[in-house]
């Protein structure tokens, strides 16, 4: 049975532990829509944002549920998962609270909020709103908020643009040697974490990890778990929430925001989805929307 480490970090982190108010789970979601959809402006919140990526398969959602039943009660916790948006019926799962068991703990439940966010227009797996998001819900006095990519694989890096920290999380069956080193946010990440250890080929991905980060300047930890059986969750939850940003990743996190910045006012200053149309109807250019949008 996991014991909650709330209570520690509470007292040894500054700004922690803001307590457990009760939260008004439909006026908080109404707020998010109407950021989504552009009607409301996000207040802006500060906190400790933390990003989790990787490979579809390796256990996102459950180690962060896992992560959860450590964080709280006494730590509020907001989720937001990201679905991918399906590029030709425009919709989207939403699926990923399924693997939250902590929602069905009466005793955690109010400590924690889930949203699922599609990706919708965005061209990475990590829609630019996901920011403003961010920044609301921490203005609502939660502790930290985690966002749970779509786990696109070796180029999922935009969500260094919006997370404080960034986790990459790795499985028994990463692929061989090679992969590692074409894994870019790899380059970003703050701690790598080896999910599902109570499988054969876990130590062997460790130890490939290990070498192969080594010759960076300053390497990320690397350091294995099992979210189903609950081994080393304890001491990650702990080591998530006293996390150092590693500083050579610094150059390229200032880089993708300037990116997502710039793709943002690309789609605030059109209606996207109508130069879609319009561009496949014949009736423009890419080219020509271009033009008008500058």
């Amino acid at each position: 049975m996991r014991v909650s480490v709330n209570a520690e970090l509470a007292q040894a982190i500054p700004g922690f532990g803001k307590g457990c108010d009760y939260l008004d789970r439909r006026a908080l979601a109404k707020e998010i829509t109407a950021i989504e959809e552009g009607l409301l402006k996000p207040d802006v919140g500060q906190g400790l944002i933390i990003g989790i990526t990787g490979a579809p398969g390796v256990g996102k959602s459950c180690l962060i549920d896992a992560l959860l039943h450590c964080w709280t009660p006494g730590l509020k916790v907001a989720v937001l998962a990201v679905d991918p948006t399906s590029p030709i019926s425009g919709g989207a799962l939403l699926g990923d609270r399924i693997r939250m068991t902590s929602l069905d703990d009466s005793e955690r439940r109010e400590s924690i909020y889930l949203r699922s966010i599609a990706t919708r227009s965005a061209s990475g797996s990590t829609p630019y709103i996901v920011s403003d998001l961010c920044s609301h819900l921490l203005a609502r006095d939660f502790d930290l908020v985690v966002i749970e990519t779509v786990g696109a694989g070796q180029a999922e890096i935009r969500c260094a643009a919006m997370a404080d920290r960034i986790i990459v999380i790795e499985g028994p069956s990463r692929g061989d040697g090679v992969q590692a080193e074409k894994a870019g946010i790899l380059e970003l990440a703050d701690l790598v974490v080896v999910n599902k250890c109570d499988l054969p080929g876990a130590d062997v991905v460790v130890n490939q990890l290990s070498m192969s980060l080594d010759l960076d300047i300053e390497p990320p930890t690397v350091v294995k778990v099992s979210a189903l059986k609950g081994d080393g969750i304890e001491p990650l939850a702990k080591t998530i929430l006293s996390l150092k940003k590693r500083t050579t990743s610094e150059k390229a996190r200032i880089r993708e925001r300037l990116m997502i910045a710039n793709e943002r006012r690309f789609l605030e200053s059109m209606d996207f989805k109508a130069a879609v149309d319009s561009i496949h109807g014949g009736l423009s250019t890419i080219e020509s929307i271009m033009e008008s949008s500058k």
